[in-house]
């Protein structure tokens, strides 16, 4: 999978295509229904097949300063679009100005001029433009002004009758209950991360762990989790299971919130490495204890229930 930067830089052999678009933040399995529909019509007619989508979160944009809300990262991002089959992953820096645009210069100039867009396809419920001026009606309309064809995918609905969205997948996790994520997203929730350098008390309780800050990730319950870790070095993904905590530390009077894997069986290096570290159920909340022995002891026990956890 090629990505740009900007539609306005484009080679031809990535125009013409059909374009999915949408911020696509969790790439759930609503989402993915979107980007196959574009597929699947890039490749009957033989087209490039791209995905539009825009960086960073306009969330960020419109309320700088709010909770971190992020389910993945660019990079993150990057790489489920690709294992989908994607061709090329074009990437709008989103800000003020871009934000500012009519519904309608964004088709004619991003869409028309930019893309030369064959066929567009948006869920049911997307909006762009100033003002959240433009629609799927908008899309339909100004497609056949210009040429192209316009597919609205509608929701996508479990079994169950829940509907497949980020928000559903943010309030799963907040509720530590990283199974129904995983369901919605049709994998497990990971967080991924570069590991960095910590205060190492781990490993002076036997328990050396590898630490990657949160920074704009979404927080999920805080707390123990049984974790399947990927390693990704290049091309070379190795996968480790593990027993994680996501909080402040409060044992050890912390204050900002961290990711701690501690990697069964694991040894080597890992600073600087990029983790993506997979929740794969809740063991407990995070709590505070009376000192380092007890935490041990807990810690011996958490790893316990991940192991039988992971070995199911």
């Amino acid at each position: 999978m090629r990505i740009f930067r900007h539609y306005e830089t484009l080679p031809e052999e990535a125009r013409g295509a059909t374009i999915a678009i949408g911020n696509f933040d969790g790439v759930h399995k609503g989402h993915q229904t979107v980007i196959n529909e574009a597929g699947l019509i890039a490749r009957d007619a033989g087209m490039p097949w791209a995905v539009l989508t825009f960086e960073p979160h306009p969330r960020s944009v419109f309320r700088p300063g709010s909770e971190p809300y992020r389910l993945t990262s660019f990079r993150t991002k990057a790489r489920e679009l690709e294992k989908l089959g994607v061709d090329a992953m074009i990437v709008q820096r989103f800000n003020r100005a871009f934000s500012e645009r009519p519904a309608e210069d964004f088709v004619t100039d991003v869409l028309v001029k930019g893309f030369g867009a064959r066929h567009v396809v948006a869920g049911y419920d997307f909006v762009f433009g100033h003002g959240r001026g433009g629609s799927c009606e908008l899309l339909l309309a100004m497609g056949k002004e210009h040429g192209f064809g316009f597919t609205a995918v509608s929701a996508v609905e479990s079994p169950d009758g829940i509907v497949y969205s980020s928000t559903a997948v943010r309030e799963r996790l907040e509720a530590g209950d990283p199974k129904g994520a995983a369901a919605i997203l049709g994998r497990p929730y990971a967080i991924e991360g570069r590991v960095a350098h910590g205060d190492k008390r781990g490993r002076t309780i036997g328990f050396p762990t590898a630490n990657i800050h949160l920074g704009q990730w979404l927080r999920p319950a805080r707390g123990v989790y049984a974790v399947r870790v990927e390693i990704l070095d290049g091309h070379n993904t190795t996968t480790v299971d593990g027993v994680a905590n996501i909080g402040n530390r409060p044992t050890i009077n912390g204050t900002a919130d961290l990711l701690e894997v501690f990697l069964f069986g694991f040894e080597g290096d890992l600073y600087g490495k990029i983790l993506s570290v997979g929740l794969i159920d809740y063991i407990r909340p995070e709590r505070k204890f009376d000192g380092l022995d007890e935490l041990k002891k807990q810690i011996a026990e958490d790893t316990g229930r991940a192991r039988e956890v992971l070995s199911g």
